[in-house]
């Protein structure tokens, strides 16, 4: 007799705690393999495709699109026929819990136990977006024993349901095992052993918690308020227009560069910059066969030097704030604009790379991030960041840096502009070069004698020579 087996969103890498639903991939009452992918999730780093372990006929899907799914949440069941529809189990450790026993996701690591995620039973929808495929888990996920032989079931039309056993309640304790619905409670003042649970023996739903709350409401007007009602924090004021809710990449950033500027005692330095014998340089280059060379692979290929003379800016503090951590390798960052926005791919070990080689990686993840196919891989593990925002026009600004890294190069737009060169008066390619840095790991003069190398690089480019 078929068994249900419950898949649940696994960790999909550098410690993500949840995803939103982009596109199911199947349908409730579909027949699927093996690791076959069955639904594409945003995380903070990429969309990926999630395949599910089991094979058998699809019982449940849960999370709407664009809803979060929390790790450990349920993603799918599916009816298998004993030893016909699960890959064979690795040996992994077990982690034991009070009730049940779960196997780590290899390739996605463990989820943490007793996380929540709202349940509900969805179709398929969404729009399509570009994906990175994501290695298949290993899982043993709870097992319940369906009410009778599954061939080909439809969903049934529960409002939230359950696939978990329910906990048995005694004693008077609310039934309720969701944090949301607890949450939702306790933000409306509602108390839960009040409240008669419409779910299974009893169970408090979040639509119970909704009628309460509605009650409450329905009667509040007979009362004369006090004071004028002040509006909850977060409130948006009637006529204020519409809130975009931080999702994904956006989320994650806003975060990131929040925690930057809290933590991060961050100062700015800048300098113009003579850039002509640069462009020369890159049209010469550029005049023999081979692979184009990029302004970009050029002031990446100068700062791997500088940062060779000035070890203090390829480092970060550590979290405790008790040391300065000094990399030995040169992870480059660099800002691209891609389909989900501004991302920071990397390039690793970019001391060891000529400028071509240079030119060719960050060509191929200017590419990834544009499309939006780059490896969650491909985004973690910088130790420096160069920003050219001179490709949106701009001659300027003050950087905030990418935590926990120390430091960051700008570069501003190459423009003709008026400049005393050699004594006269002359029309000149200039840019303006911006350095922030943590005034944490290094004074103001490590700080301008690195951006006074890279200027005299830009300005003389032949002072390379020297390092190569």
């Amino acid at each position: 007799m078929p068994v249900v087996r419950e898949f649940t969103l696994p960790d999909l890498g550098e410690g993500l705690t949840e995803a939103e639903v982009v596109r199911w991939l199947v349908e409730v009452g579909e027949v699927i393999a093996i690791d076959q992918p069955v639904v594409e999730v945003e995380t903070a780093k990429a969309v990926v495709e999630v395949p599910c372990p089991y094979g058998g006929v699809v019982t449940a899907l849960f999370g709407a699109v664009g809803e979060e799914v929390l790790v450990g949440a349920p993603l799918v069941t599916v009816a298998v026929s004993p030893g016909e529809g699960e890959r064979p189990l690795a040996a992994v450790p077990v982690v034991e819990r009070a009730a049940e026993v779960e196997r780590p996701l290899v390739g996605y690591g463990v989820a943490e136990p007793d996380r929540g995620g709202r349940r509900r039973r969805v179709g398929v929808g969404g729009a399509s977006a570009a994906v990175t495929r994501v290695s298949a888990p290993v899982a043993a996920p709870v097992v319940v024993a369906p009410a009778a032989p599954v061939a080909a079931p439809a969903p049934a039309p529960e409002p939230e349901p359950v696939t978990a056993v329910v906990p048995v309640v005694a004693g008077g304790v609310p039934a309720v095992i969701s944090p949301l619905v607890r949450r939702l409670a306790r933000e409306q003042g509602v108390e839960l052993a009040a409240v008669a649970g419409s779910g299974p023996d009893g169970l408090i739903m979040r639509a119970d918690v909704e009628r309460a709350v509605a009650a409450k409401v329905a009667v509040a007007p007979t009362v004369a308020p006090a004071a004028p009602a002040v509006a909850p924090a977060g409130a948006v004021p009637s006529g204020a227009g519409s809130v975009v809710p931080l999702r994904g990449l956006r989320k994650a950033v806003a975060e990131k560069l929040g925690r930057s500027h809290r933590e991060i005692p961050a100062a700015t330095c800048w300098v113009d910059a003579d850039a002509t014998e640069l462009m020369a340089l890159r049209r010469q280059l550029n005049a023999v066969p081979g692979p184009k060379v990029s302004v970009l692979a050029l002031l990446a290929r100068i700062c791997a030097v500088g940062l060779e003379r000035f070890p203090d800016l390829n480092s970060s503090v550590t979290p405790d704030g008790s040391g300065i951590l000094r990399h030995s390798a040169v992870h480059l960052g660099f800002a691209a604009q891609g389909e989900r926005g501004l991302v920071v791919p990397v390039v690793r070990d970019a001391q060891r790379l000529t400028t071509e080689q240079l030119g060719e990686e960050l060509a191929r993840l200017t590419e990834a991030a544009r499309t939006g196919a780059i490896a969650p891989a491909e985004l973690t593990g910088g130790t420096f960041t160069l920003n050219n925002y001179g490709v949106f026009g701009v001659d300027g600004s003050t950087p905030i840096l990418n935590h926990p890294e120390a430091a960051m190069l700008g570069v501003g737009r190459i423009v003709a502009k008026p400049w005393v060169h050699q004594g006269e008066l002359a029309v000149r390619e200039v840019t303006q070069l911006s350095f922030t840095f943590d005034h944490r790991v290094c004074d103001g003069g490590t700080a301008g004698g690195f951006l006074r190398f890279v200027a005299d690089c830009v300005e003389q480019p032949g002072v390379l020579l020297r390092r190569l």
